[in-house]
């Protein structure tokens, strides 16, 4: 009998897309209907043991994700795309580990991240039943050119506290960097991109909603920027629909 190649515990980094629509978000729930708990139940079954797995945040119930990152420690001696299809075999097809690789020993999916990019979707009109669980449907045209003011409004290194909705947990500061806010508009499609070195909880889904706001005449350009001024916000403001959200990338 040929040795056992011997094994240590290492860190892992993984990549993955998944689509949110079925799942009770990416946090562990006691429902076990989580994002991770799919993932830490796979992992449990290659290691035979509890394999906590770390993201870089938390996306809400319904909400996607294109290139969420997590990391993982675990003893594993047959490389890394050996490990990348056992987790796979496990997760169904709404959840795809696009890459894993070994980390450095105090890699931290959460703590390294210098910054994310989201995308949020919106279609003007009824959008067609193949499309409604990845975009909000919007029955009315929007003014763009208070749209676009508005969001020049919002780029930069503002305190973002109006924009957020508090989840319980106690923050150093609500001062972001909104290094990007960019509008593409194809036909009745259009793309909100967002690029931050952070975000506060639900903060996109807020400036989205703030922006569709004004573009509808219910707020004013000026009311945004009041809003960044005081810590404040209106209730006309709503926060957009969890299915039009998209985690694209995180950076490191």
């Amino acid at each position: 009998m040929l040795p056992t190649k011997p094994t240590t515990t290492m860190r892992w980094r993984c990549g993955c897309a998944y689509d949110g629509s079925a799942f009770e978000g990416w946090q562990s729930q006691a429902s076990g209907q989580a994002i991770q708990d799919v993932i830490e139940r796979q992992l449990r079954k290659i290691f035979a043991r509890e394999v906590r797995i770390h993201g870089s945040g938390r996306t809400d119930s319904g909400v996607h994700a294109l290139g969420q990152v997590f990391h993982f420690d675990g003893e594993w001696a047959h490389g890394p795309e050996k490990l990348r299809t056992a987790l796979q075999g496990g997760l169904g097809r709404a959840i795809r580990i696009k890459s894993l690789r070994r980390a450095r020993a105090d890699f931290h999916a959460r703590f390294d991240a210098k910054g994310k990019t989201y995308r949020y979707h919106v279609f003007l009109g009824d959008a067609d039943p193949f499309a409604t669980r990845y975009c909000w449907s919007i029955n009315r045209e929007l003014d763009w050119k208070a749209v676009e003011k508005a969001a020049a409004l919002l780029r930069g290194r503002h305190d973002f506290k109006a924009f957020s909705a508090n989840n319980g947990t106690e923050r150093e500061t609500t001062v972001r960097d909104l290094r990007r806010f960019e509008i593409v508009r194809r036909g009745r499609r259009v793309r909100f991109t967002l690029e931050a070195d952070g975000f506060l909880y639900k903060m996109v889904r807020s400036l989205v909603g703030a922006l569709v706001i004004v573009g509808l005449g219910k707020l004013r350009p000026e009311d945004v920027a009041a809003m960044l001024e005081t810590g404040r916000r209106t209730a006309a403001v709503q926060t957009a629909p969890a299915q039009g959200l998209f985690l694209v990338k995180v950076f490191y």
